[in-house]
């Protein structure tokens, strides 16, 4: 038999949540497709709550996370700002290092 121990982690500010994994996966998706709309149906997510859930990061976080830009010929768009990108490359590095040692501890056990 092969165990695995399952974990979700976010990281908090003041009691409320700044990302989680569905905030971490958004952030990427808005990365890759360059709108909100687009990265929210890339997700199966509906637009309402993709920008509930970019607004709550971006209102929680020391710096804004998301460039937005209005609509127009070209359409509108919205980036990570280098600090949204440095907040999902520490999340990711810390999310990968609870797994190792969570690893870790179940192959020091006896189950």
């Amino acid at each position: 038999m092969n165990y695995k121990i399952k974990s979700r982690i976010w990281i908090e500010i003041d009691g409320n949540k700044l990302l989680g994994e569905g905030n971490v996966k958004l952030l990427k998706a808005i990365e890759k497709m360059g709108s909100l709309s687009k990265a929210a149906k890339s997700i199966e997510m509906s637009y309402k709550k993709a920008w509930s859930l970019v607004d709550a990061v971006n209102k929680r976080a020391k710096k804004p996370v998301t460039i937005n830009s209005i609509g127009g010929k070209g359409g509108g768009g919205s980036k990570l700002t280098p600090y949204g990108k440095s907040l999902i490359s520490t999340f990711d590095e810390i999310n990968k290092n609870c797994w190792s040692f969570l690893d870790e501890q179940l192959a020091q056990t006896s189950i």
